[in-house]
């Protein structure tokens, strides 16, 4: 019983706010990348969006870690896989079109 519950806090907790404060980084990426697009001072919104976004995940990593490596490092682990959670949420749909010698010269044209 004892075991069980040092694996839960030593891995599965810190993995689980991990996953929560990839989800707020990479989130937030995609959300300042979208509003970025039609901003009126872009540069300030990446700056500040940047500041928060790193500040949270650093802040959460320090209280997360308990001064324990093997907690930091489960964290760590499920900050990655929350970036590949919201990166597969947040793909835009690719279009079928078919590649002919036609769209292959007009896209060459075009740039």
């Amino acid at each position: 019983m004892s075991n069980t519950l040092t694996l839960v806090s030593v891995l599965v907790m810190p993995m689980v706010a991990g996953v929560l404060l990839g989800t707020i980084f990479f989130g937030g990426l995609w959300w300042t990348i979208r509003k970025g697009l039609t901003s009126e001072q872009p540069a300030a919104l990446f700056f500040f969006s940047l500041l928060v976004r790193t500040g949270i995940a650093l802040a959460g990593f320090y209280v997360v870690s308990l001064g324990d490596w093997r907690r930091v490092l489960s964290c760590l682990l499920g900050f990655f896989l929350a970036r590949i959670l919201v990166t597969w949420l947040t793909r835009e749909p690719i279009a079928r079109a078919p590649i002919t010698r036609e769209t292959t010269a007009q896209t060459v044209a075009e740039v």
